[in-house]
């Protein structure tokens, strides 16, 4: 494990509470990069240093600091200018790294799928091309750690030209895989299943979920973004009706704007969706926060306009419920993903929920007619079936998209 020395600077405008409740954040984020904090370190100032981040005393004092607890890295919390990153790293003589790099380079290590992959590339080349200055001397330092997983070391040390051709390419690739998926969206049958959404903080428990309701193995661990790739599952609610449920990267605060934007097209699944499922781990502290953070990026993923239901998640680990819950919007429901209580009613919820997007009809289907009969009760939350004997037919009374070719 690499040893981690965290550095924030506490600007003037800048509330105490929210600057240690992000500082804990990036020891965690640490934790989940495999590193170990030995140190942290804050600079109480009116604004961050222009040119190295933090004054010039407090430079010195972090290059005792790497010497005294023999620490591989330093990240900063914050976004350093390329600037501000050659100046400490050269100054304090150790590998300097952001938030901004140590997510993305966690997310070089979770991607899987094809898609992720190129995403987390292009993300990275996008956010280190204007720092290559430098980057060779410091990477080196990392010994494979920290900071150095993706696009590596012999290829930022490329000429930029090269880089952007690479960049272009993966630009090529990624529209080619949404032009795939795009397809696979206007499928007739896919246009009849009704997509539900996991979206929620990071660690808030919607992999735990997605498994709890598909009775599914997908990856779940206590630390942060440990889902990456989307991953979607068929789902049959209590009614019959089978809906895409879909897991999705847990939002985090000052999420890098390379990563929105090279990610734009998995997010853009959210605003997809029919239906979103708002997973909110009632433990946080900082729960309220959390949810400003999801508001703020549903916003600009043009989300909010989408029906939600609030899934309180751990609530067999909090008693009392914490203050805020209450004026929560949207639809509650409180649940335990882990130990599987209560889904029951956030699966009425999501029927009730999906039926005010949806038409009533009645139907009449032949007894001879069982495909239609079945296609209806996966395709459709049917709500009454009754068999006439003489006439050998079914009523069928439920609730159907109104694209569904059955009602048209």
């Amino acid at each position: 494990m690499e040893r981690v020395i965290v550095v924030a600077v506490i600007e003037e405008n800048e509330k105490e509470e929210e600057a240690q409740q992000s500082l804990e954040e990036l020891k965690s984020l640490v934790h989940t990069a495999h590193g170990t904090v030995v140190h942290t370190e804050t600079q109480n100032r009116k604004t961050a240093h222009v040119t190295s981040y933090v004054g010039s005393g407090k430079m010195e004092e972090l290059k005792e600091l790497v010497e005294e607890h023999e620490a591989d890295v330093i990240i900063i919390n914050g976004e350093l200018s390329p600037r501000q990153g050659y100046t400490l790293s050269a100054n304090t003589e150790a590998a300097v790294i952001d938030r901004t790099q140590l997510i993305l380079d966690i997310f070089a290590e979770r991607a899987r799928t094809k898609e992720g992959r190129i995403q987390v590339e292009l993300a990275q080349m996008t956010y280190l091309l204007p720092r290559l200055r430098g980057q060779g001397h410091s990477l080196s330092r990392l010994g494979g750690g920290i900071g150095t997983r993706g696009p590596g070391e012999t290829k930022l040390e490329t000429d930029r030209r090269h880089i952007q051709r690479r960049m272009d390419e993966l630009k090529r690739e990624l529209k080619r895989i949404v032009k795939h998926r795009q397809l696979l969206k206007n499928n007739k049958h896919q246009r009849l299943v009704p997509k539900v959404a996991l979206v929620g903080y990071t660690n808030a428990g919607k992999t735990t979920l997605l498994n709890a309701l598909t009775d599914e193995e997908a990856f779940a661990e206590d630390l942060l973004f440990a889902t990456l790739d989307p991953l979607t599952r068929e789902y049959r609610l209590p009614s019959g009706l089978h809906v895409a449920i879909s897991d999705t990267v847990g939002f985090i605060r000052d999420l890098p704007t390379t990563l929105i934007a090279a990610f734009r097209s998995t997010l853009e699944e959210v605003s997809d969706s029919d239906l979103l499922l708002r997973v909110i781990d009632v433990t946080s502290p900082y729960m309220s926060e959390e949810q400003e953070t999801i508001d703020t990026l549903l916003e600009e993923l043009g989300a909010t306009g989408i029906p939600s239901i609030t899934v309180l998640n751990k609530y067999d680990r909090t008693n009392p419920i914490p203050n805020g819950v209450e004026q929560l919007k949207n639809p509650k429901v409180y649940i335990s993903a882990k130990h599987k209580d209560n889904l029951h009613a956030l699966n009425a919820q999501i029927e009730i929920a999906l039926k005010e997007d949806m038409q009533a009809y009645t139907l009449t289907v032949g007894a001879s007619e069982g495909k239609r009969l079945a296609r209806l009760k996966t395709t459709t939350i049917v709500e009454y079936i009754e068999f006439d004997e003489s006439d050998e037919v079914y009523t069928v009374t439920g609730f159907a998209n109104r694209s569904h070719p059955e009602i048209n």
